[in-house]
């Protein structure tokens, strides 16, 4: 999956968070959606200006930040 063709980041919308297809939806908000319970067909169903890519965009862009996370032992 390839999310750079997907989130978008521009400092002025939404504080520069990332976002779905230079819409307002940000990962954020999906990765919220999807942990406090919501299936992604219930998500489609809510914003039908999403699709299916775009929920495994928001999921492989938080994998890729994890990934990146770097932890300093002491």
């Amino acid at each position: 999956m390839n999310y750079q063709d997907i989130i978008t980041i521009e400092p002025g919308k939404r504080s520069g968070k990332p976002c779905i297809r230079e819409m307002r939806i940000t990962v954020y908000d999906i990765l919220e959606y999807l942990a406090g319970g919501m299936t992604e067909a219930e998500i489609l169903e809510d914003f039908s200006e999403l699709t299916s890519e775009d929920i495994k965009a928001c999921l492989s862009f938080a994998a890729a930040r994890e990934k990146k996370l770097f932890v300093a032992s002491l």
